[in-house]
């Protein structure tokens, strides 16, 4: 009975860990890493969702304001098995789409531009930081295994 508790609510089921090597550029578009699963029980994973999310946040104190947007997002329709003591890697290539600021769009016009925009971006303290966050859907499963890892993507 206890078994049976546990596996649906995931305990000792499906674990899993995102890796994403560093130096990826942020112009660049898209996102590669690997995820790698390990179980103690048999489980079978039926797909994973992968989204790379930004978190953009600007004003100090009391007046912060923070916003998230989901940049891109990549499905997995694959299923196999995760075995006891077995360690399973699948790679994802995620692509998505960088939202730019109407001050970004200035800034890039010309070097002059580009100083007076990090400027503003600094008496704003306007500022992103990104993260991956990935679902597995594991069968039989009420909560599904997840990892979310923040990233520092250069431009």
């Amino acid at each position: 009975m206890i078994g049976k508790v546990k596996q649906w609510l995931g305990i000792e089921g499906v674990k899993l860990e995102l890796r994403i090597p560093e130096g990826q550029l942020l112009g660049s578009g898209r996102l590669e890493g690997t995820i790698h699963f390990q179980s103690m029980n048999p489980q079978t994973v039926t797909g994973i969702r992968v989204v790379l999310i930004e978190r953009y946040g600007r004003g100090r104190g009391e007046e912060r304001l923070v916003d998230e947007y989901e940049l891109g997002a990549t499905e997995l329709n694959e299923t196999f098995n995760v075995e006891p003591g077995e360690e399973v890697v699948k790679s994802f290539d995620l692509r998505f789409h960088v939202l730019r600021s109407a001050v970004d769009d200035w800034g890039s016009r010309n070097l002059v531009n580009q100083q007076l925009a990090k400027a503003a971006r600094w008496v704003r303290n306007a500022a992103s930081q990104y993260r991956v966050e990935a679902e597995a859907k594991v069968k039989g499963v009420a909560l599904n295994p997840f990892d979310k890892k923040v990233v520092k993507l250069g431009r």
